[in-house]
């Protein structure tokens, strides 16, 4: 893979021309008192150089002579690794990272003005470091006051991420190659928790079988948090308790992906804990599933974004509508939001290195279009959260649907074509889910 970060350097290398962009590790997070979680490197620094090492800052200077790949990384320390796991080191950061110089991170505030003092601007994303963005404001504020004797320096900051994440929406070969391994143990997870879920289970031994597969296929584990909702706990979107037992005539909500050399998976899946579908969910059911498939066939290249989202939305309103959850004028309806009492979020987002992937969705007036190598989630649902009261001019709602929740997801790839749907191999037909 370092090939293809350092092709990606170079890209953004020749966008920047004559600035220099500076990207921060993440930090680490503690758990409690003195532990921490397991690492995890920032997207944007792990997408340029492949790092996954705390305190580093690495910087991309393409104007200066011999240095435009710089590193500053923690420096060998044995008695530090002995506790905390081996460094790369300085050397290491130049030999095995490709870096063309290299230096000890505490010589970061020595060393760095003299990739910036040429430089136009400055490219870098101020993020929740508050300190390190207070360190590259003094350095620019510095270069700002001798301007008038150099005549050279940088006379603006700007957001990298607007270049940077451009790049990142469209996937590489290589890229694809990973998320497609994300999505195949994503699947073997979720079809893993179908067979073993019924009446009397937990929650919780459901999400434990699925992170069992992630981690033995040799996944980093989940993307995000799993969430196994089982009965009305499917009508919180983000249930992560999961600690109820599981009873006949619920259904079983389960959203749960791998994440796999940092790329990840994104699936929902909802079925009958005991293997059949009550009337009023199998109803509910084929609206959403109509939703998400009608969706689906939007995300083909040259269509805007927000089709396939619109699109979800009308079939489900009119679903609704034919039942008696809402009444009134489709167009109306969905011009003052009504659906939103049971269908709260959008239809998908973009899926890569984050879950919720980084890439604009709209240019002012102006939707993104879709282009082959992006990578997207399809993701409609009905929530009929209990004590739901109607909106005014609404129909009262029947207490049949009340605790119903159901959302489909499906993982997306944008092809030259159409799409392909990298998660089609969990089952989603009723006649698959009863059983």
């Amino acid at each position: 893979m370092q090939a293809e970060y350092r092709q990606r350097r170079e890209q953004l290398m020749t966008k920047i021309g004559n600035g220099t962009a500076i990207f921060r590790s993440a930090p680490t997070a503690v758990m409690h008192n003195d532990v921490e979680y397991t690492y995890r490197q920032d997207s944007d620094f792990f997408y340029l150089t492949g790092f996954n090492e705390p305190e580093a800052v690495a910087v991309l200077a393409p104007h200066h002579p011999e240095h435009r790949f710089i590193l500053f990384v923690q420096p060998k320390e044995r008695e530090k690794e002995v506790w905390t796991g081996y460094r790369c080191g300085v050397e290491g950061a130049k030999e095995r990272y490709g870096a063309d110089e290299a230096y000890p991170i505490a010589e970061l505030d020595e060393k760095l003005p003299q990739y910036l003092e040429k430089a136009d601007r400055i490219y870098y994303r101020l993020g929740r470091d508050r300190a390190f963005n207070d360190k590259i404001l003094k350095h620019w504020q510095r270069l700002l006051a001798t301007y008038p004797k150099r005549g050279t320096g940088p006379i603006a900051i700007e957001d990298v991420g607007i270049l940077l994440h451009a790049m990142r929406l469209t996937k590489s070969p290589a890229e694809l190659e990973l998320m497609r391994k994300a999505a195949e143990i994503s699947v073997e997870a979720h079809n893993r928790a179908m067979a073993i879920t019924q009446p009397g289970r937990y929650e919780y031994e459901i999400q434990a079988e699925i992170e069992h597969v992630f981690r033995r296929r040799g996944g980093m584990g989940p993307a995000y948090p799993s969430i196994v909702a089982s009965g009305t706990n499917a009508c919180v979107l983000h249930y992560i308790e999961n600690n109820c037992q599981m009873q006949d005539n619920q259904l079983l909500l389960i959203d749960a992906g791998c994440a796999y050399e940092y790329y990840n998976g994104d699936i929902t899946r909802t079925f009958p804990v005991g293997g059949k579908f009550t009337p009023e969910q199998k109803i509910l059911y084929e609206i959403v599933l109509e939703a998400q498939q009608q969706a689906i066939a939007q995300v083909k290249p040259g269509n805007p974004y927000n089709a396939f989202h619109d699109t979800a939305v009308r079939i489900l309103t009119e679903g609704l509508v034919e039942l008696g959850i809402l009444k009134g004028e489709i167009d109306k309806l969905i011009e003052e939001e009504k659906y939103k009492l049971f269908y709260m979020h959008r239809t998908g987002h973009w899926l890569g290195l984050d879950v919720h992937d980084v890439g604009v969705y709209q240019h002012g007036d102006n939707p993104q279009i879709l282009q082959p190598g992006q990578v997207l989630t399809v993701e409609p649902g009905l929530y009929i959260v209990p004590d739901t009261k109607p909106a005014e001019d609404q129909p009262e709602i029947d207490p049949r649907w009340s605790g119903i929740g159901i959302r489909i997801e499906d993982d997306v790839l944008v092809t030259e074509t159409g799409n392909e749907v990298l998660t089609a191999g969990v089952p989603k037909a009723i006649s698959e889910l009863e059983r």
